[in-house]
């Protein structure tokens, strides 16, 4: 299908930047700073109860409203963002839980030898939660795929907005609609299978 790549681009650079957001804002949790920490919690909260499709009609149609300079914001760009925006607040608890789950002596220890926080989070923390966090954040990108197939309502053409412009042309309904779930499960199958070979290279070193 030749509408493949939007689907996947939009897939994939949304899951890019949810994870840099997420990881910050799992960050930011962490912190004793109350106002940043306060506002973090709050982007979760807010983010997380809103269904996608309002979230993009909110940034598409709403905030031109309020902010003129987003009328030059494309269709694609505003599902990129609107995409990211509620992704990351679902990865960012992901990446706390992960990170919590980090035994407190490795903290110790890694001061111990003299690495300051950054160095401990980079080096040592980091590395082993995103071994516990794979696993559910495979689940957060499989989510997203299927959630592209929303930003048709934009104008944006990927491949379920062809399948509704072949079907309504064709009248093939049943047909068109048949082959699309075929394909989003297709690339879920060999998501996951991918996603499966790096934990079997991630957890290697803790196999005895």
């Amino acid at each position: 299908m030749p509408y493949l790549p939007i689907t996947l681009s939009l897939a994939v650079i949304s899951l890019v930047i949810s994870i840099l957001g997420g990881l910050v804002i799992a960050l930011i949790l962490r912190t004793k700073l109350p106002v940043l920490k306060e506002l973090a919690l709050l982007y979760i909260s807010f983010f997380r109860a809103i269904p996608s499709l309002v979230q993009l009609f909110l940034i598409y149609y709403g905030l031109p409203q309020l902010i003129p300079g987003m009328r030059v914001v494309d269709a694609l760009t505003a599902a990129v963002i609107g995409l990211s925006i509620k992704n990351a607040a679902y990865l960012a608890e992901i990446f706390r839980a992960a990170i919590t789950s980090v035994d407190k002596g490795q903290f110790e220890a890694a001061h111990s030898i003299g690495l300051n926080k950054f160095q401990t989070y980079l080096k040592i923390i980091l590395p082993q939660a995103t071994r516990n966090a794979i696993p559910a954040s495979g689940n957060i990108f499989i989510g997203l795929i299927k959630e592209t197939s929303l930003v048709f309502t934009l104008g944006v053409t990927e491949i379920f907005a062809k399948s509704k412009l072949l079907s309504a042309t064709s009248y093939k309904y049943l047909e068109t609609f048949l082959a699309v779930a075929i394909v989003y499960w297709l690339i879920t199958i060999i998501y996951t299978y991918l996603q499966s070979l790096l934990e079997k290279k991630l957890n290697k070193p803790y196999e005895s």
